[in-house]
């Protein structure tokens, strides 16, 4: 088992990628601590598939875009024992429910306060405990980005995860520096992936999906799930700063019929 005696943290695990990689990680032997904003059903429902593979499960609820319940939940996790992993995972849903109805200016700043700033200061919190615990053992913080964040997507939804993914990208690489060399740091930028929006997405928008993989078709959470266990794995000791692109090999090729 690649992640046995470790323990993880994974902020956003009630759904999607967050349960995937929660499964995964269980699944390799971890001991996991999870998060969710408020849907404790959802969260309870993780843990329970977690479980099964007969490892500790801790739940907790946090906002982590409030200072104060973002500082409560780091403060109390680190307190009860040592961590080697934590997912940022959590992040703003504005392409379903009723962040969807939003305009341009909201979603930005829904993405902006959760995607950007709630990773950027959990890692704040968390950074020089985390060098504490990799003078002696793993360490690692794994971040979420985009693949087409440093490429470019046209549209409003490619402006608005373009401009937050970027940001998270960038900062990561930046704390990789920052916190080496005890504490690895890389993220994860998926792409076309079938959660929620990915389920019920007009057939235009699936053949997009599948035409620009390589691999023809959409990715799974449970494909983002095994990048995060191999970037997580202690036998991964020498990757730290990188960007690990989930996306199937983006194909951004135009074919353009010949001009007469």
């Amino acid at each position: 088992m690649q992640l046995k005696n470790q323990t993880a943290v994974i902020t956003g695990a009630s759904t999607g990628i967050g349960r995937a990689i929660a499964v995964a990680f269980a699944q390799q032997g971890a001991n996991l601590i999870l998060h969710a904003k408020s849907n404790q059903e959802r969260l309870a429902e993780t843990a329970a598939l977690v479980q099964q593979h007969d490892v500790k499960c801790t739940t907790y609820l946090a906002d982590l875009t409030c200072q104060k319940s973002r500082e409560n939940f780091v403060q109390t996790v680190l307190s009860n024992g040592l961590i080697n992993i934590w997912v940022n995972n959590a992040g703003a849903d504005i392409l379903t429910g009723v962040n969807s109805e939003l305009d341009f200016s909201e979603k930005l700043q829904l993405l902006w306060n959760m995607d950007v700033q709630g990773t950027i200061e959990v890692c704040r919190l968390i950074g020089e405990v985390f060098t504490e615990t990799g003078k002696r053992t793993n360490a690692v913080i794994l971040n979420i980005g985009w693949d087409q964040a440093e490429t470019g997507q046209s549209g409003d939804s490619g402006q608005l995860f373009g401009t937050t993914k970027a940001a998270v990208i960038g900062y990561s690489r930046s704390l990789a520096r920052t916190l080496a060399p005890h504490v690895r740091v890389n993220c994860l930028a998926p792409g076309w992936i079938q959660t929620a929006w990915g389920e019920q997405a007009p057939s235009h928008w699936d053949k997009r999906a599948r035409r620009e993989s390589l691999m023809q078709r959409w990715g799974s959470p449970e494909d983002v799930a095994n990048a995060a266990v191999f970037a997580a794995a202690p036998s991964s000791s020498f990757i730290t700063g990188q960007i690990i692109r989930i996306n199937g090999g983006l194909n951004h090729e135009q074919i353009i019929p010949p001009q007469s």
